[in-house]
């Protein structure tokens, strides 16, 4: 384990405060690049980085937040992107104590994902892989994604990073004043999706004061047991007698929010924009003798959407709407092997409204990539439901879950196929397995071996039990005791395939697969 890691077990780490608004208090020009300062003004960023050092910072932050191929072409920078982010790992490195931990500040690339926008997931997975890799062989300590607004972008990046690099990573979006995303993303579903695809440190910087932010690092401190970290701005931006944006927010009144921001479960603080090394040493003096919080992991199934998570937990089976499926002789069907969504959207619209908890999709008899994508940006513009997916072609499941914005669960045919399993552990899906068994009648110690069978199956490959829910042939009242005891002796979720949900008032499974608009 890092040096990272195992400090936070112990101590609450104190970031830097802000590289940009510093920069601009020392001459920096707006609509110049603040990463091109790494080559021609080094001593600038020494001295900001000593500054920091001094003040009591146990992490400073590299000058790289903008320093992707894509936002440095703007400047016409795009081939000196390996000197731009080798040069300001080394000024940190530089300034750094011996105890002084170097993160490698990545950003966002300031274009929209398909299909708002032109940017695909491959191609900002590229982007972020490539400043990673030059960031990690610089020799930077951990990875920084920050100010993210878009979910979707903010795990393009964290699963390029662990791709590419074995470093830690802090994964940050930034939220606005109603606790959510520009595009919608709220803490909770952000907690979801993020440690799921392999976040180790999960937070929020920029956006908001510490007082917005203290609340939403308590949402998140109450969702995971995780590592927490919080930068907050130096207040809300306002405009001065000059136009000027500023951020009035005292160093002494961002510190005091110090101790707040431990209780909520952060283990690292730090300031974004408008602070500065007065509040570090000033929030230095109010962590001295605080410890972080404990918050012990629970065993929770957990889906979600871009903006809704779902607990699968519940005390009423969940219901996964079945409708959509490319391999059933229906309408439907032929649509969308036509490439026509009409009937789609509508099934999507009837099952979110008719009561379904997640909308599945069966799209294993189709063949290309473009469908794939097309019909899970129809189905997520008409629903803020999680979704299920069943494709059976790694290629295209893979399409399918980068066009997925949250954390989906993988229905699989057999619980070994490993191309499978290693897609949905990429991206952070949960799976649902069946229990295969060739006995014409259900026999309780056949089906506890296959459970038991399938689950350490998937455990050693390396899914938590959590992420299991195994499915079980049809289970009449008569069997009722056997889910019962699946459920104790394993501690995993069950579901059922059924078309009446009379047969099931006794056997109470988590999840019901069937299609709700169907009346029974």
């Amino acid at each position: 384990m890092s040096q990272l890691l195992e400090r936070l077990k112990e101590e609450v780490l104190i970031l830097d405060g802000a590289m940009g608004t510093e920069l601009q208090n020392k001459g920096l020009e707006v609509g110049n690049c603040p990463e091109k300062l790494n080559l021609t003004h080094p001593d600038v960023l020494q001295e900001i980085h000593t500054s920091y050092v001094e003040a009591g910072s146990d992490i400073i932050q590299t000058n790289t937040f903008g320093a992707n191929s894509i936002k440095l072409a703007k400047y016409g920078l795009s081939e000196e992107l390996e000197e731009i982010n080798t040069t300001a790992v080394k000024l940190a490195q530089e300034a750094a104590t011996e105890n002084t931990l170097i993160s490698a500040s990545i950003g966002p690339t300031g274009k929209l994902f398909e299909p708002m926008g032109v940017l695909s997931f491959e191609e900002a997975y590229q982007v972020f892989a490539q400043q990673a890799e030059v960031l990690a062989a610089a020799g930077a300590d951990l990875i920084n994604i920050e100010t993210m607004i878009d979910l979707q972008e903010a795990k393009a990046a964290l699963i390029a990073v662990k791709e590419n690099t074995s470093l830690p990573v802090i994964c940050n979006l930034t939220y606005e004043s109603g606790q959510r995303t520009v595009t919608g993303t709220d803490p909770a579903s952000a907690i979801t999706v993020l440690e799921a695809a392999g976040a180790d440190i999960i937070g929020a910087n920029c956006g908001l004061g510490p007082a917005e932010l203290a609340e939403i690092i308590n949402i998140m401190g109450q969702q995971t047991a995780s590592f927490l970290a919080v930068q907050p701005n130096a207040g809300l931006p306002v405009l001065d007698e000059n136009n000027q944006t500023i951020f009035p927010m005292e160093a002494e009144e961002m510190a005091s929010y110090g101790a707040e921001f431990v209780t909520a479960g952060a283990n690292i603080i730090g300031g974004c924009c408008g602070s500065n090394p007065d509040y570090i040493r000033l929030l230095k003096a109010e962590l001295k003798d605080l410890k972080p919080t404990s918050r012990p992991k629970a065993r929770i199934t957990k889906l979600a959407s871009r903006n809704q998570q779902l607990n699968l937990k519940q005390e009423k089976p969940l219901i996964i709407g079945d409708k959509i499926d490319s391999t059933k002789p229906t309408d439907l069907a032929t649509e969308l092997k036509n490439n026509k969504t009409k009937l789609l959207g509508q099934a999507t619209t009837a099952q979110d409204q008719a009561g379904a908890d997640i909308i599945s999709c069966n799209l294993s008899s189709l063949t290309e990539p473009e469908q794939i994508k097309k019909i899970i940006n129809t189905v997520q513009m008409r629903t803020r439901l999680p979704l299920a997916l069943k494709l059976d072609k790694p290629e295209l499941l893979e399409v399918a879950l980068q066009s997925i914005v949250g954390k989906p669960l993988v229905q699989l045919v057999h619980p070994d196929q490993k191309e499978i399993l290693s897609l949905a552990n990429k991206y952070g899906a949960a799976i649902l397995i069946p229990t295969v068994t060739t006995e014409k009648e259900i026999r309780e110690e056949k089906i506890l071996t296959a459970v038991q069978n399938n689950l350490e199956h998937l455990t050693d490959f390396g899914l938590p039990q959590e992420e299991v829910i195994i499915e079980l042939p049809a289970i009449k009242d008569s069997n009722e005791q056997l889910l019962l005891t699946i459920k104790e002796e394993f501690n995993i979720l069950t579901a059922l395939k059924t078309n009446n949900k009379t047969e099931l008032i006794n056997t109470n499974p988590d999840l019901l697969i069937l299609d709700p608009t169907e009346k029974k």
